[in-house]
């Protein structure tokens, strides 16, 4: 890793430089090569920053050669020049959010963004964060609304490919949302220990669980 010296220096000598920014493109540019993700900038007037609820600056979605899209975001971490960040033993949150749809148009990604960005204002304004193996209920819900999808809750996990990053301001994860069913929420709800073993089931049909909102049979035990 650089030196605090270099990391001024170089943000000197590139006002635009934004190492955090950079640390997340690195390690999907590395999954994805020679690939140009499809970029989503939140509304800048919107951004909690200027008194707004958005706490996000933005999404990247990258198409996988294994059927679906790959979405992360940009946000839960240091991304511009701060010198007071550098070297800390974690970027902010310490992670960025992803998810996996099994679809070709990158438009039937929209709702997971409003999904995400619901996820990181929750953790900005509750001071609450994630970690692999929880899980985020919906009232029994669909996650996307205005359908019938049997899809109502989340779980939290390491993303299966991308994976966390030194970056000068700390460590950079990455945690992937993946989305379960009401009998599953309701099963691990009360078997906690037994999360890792649901995944391990799950990967089996999803070997990167994907979140399929046309997923219907649920996985109990």
């Amino acid at each position: 890793m650089m030196s605090y010296e270099e990391f001024v220096e170089k943000a000197e000598k590139d006002e635009e430089w934004a190492p955090g920014w950079e640390a997340i493109d690195e390690v999907f540019d590395h999954l994805y090569p020679n690939q140009q993700p499809k970029h989503f900038a939140t509304n800048m007037t919107a951004r909690a920053m200027f008194g707004g609820n958005e706490y996000l600056d933005g999404y990247s979605i990258y198409t996988s050669a294994n059927g679906y899209q790959h979405i992360v975001t940009y946000g839960m971490t240091n991304l511009y020049f701060e010198k007071d960040k550098y070297g800390q033993e974690w970027n902010r949150w310490g992670y960025e959010m992803t998810m996996k749809l099994p679809v070709e148009d990158v438009q039937d990604c929209m709702w997971a963004l409003d999904v995400l960005s619901n996820m990181a204002r929750y953790t900005y304004t509750t001071n609450r964060f994630f970690e692999p193996y929880q899980l985020i209920g919906n009232k029994g819900q669909p996650i996307k609304l205005h359908t019938d999808t049997a899809i109502t809750a989340l779980l939290t996990i390491a993303d299966t490919e991308a994976h966390g990053v030194d970056t000068v301001y700390g460590r950079t994860d990455f945690i992937q949302l993946v989305g379960i069913t009401q009998p599953e929420y309701e099963m691990l709800s009360n078997n906690v220990p037994r999360i890792k073993e649901f995944v391990e089931k799950l990967r089996k049909k999803y070997p990167n669980l994907e979140t399929d909102l046309n997923r219907t049979e649920s996985i109990v035990f």
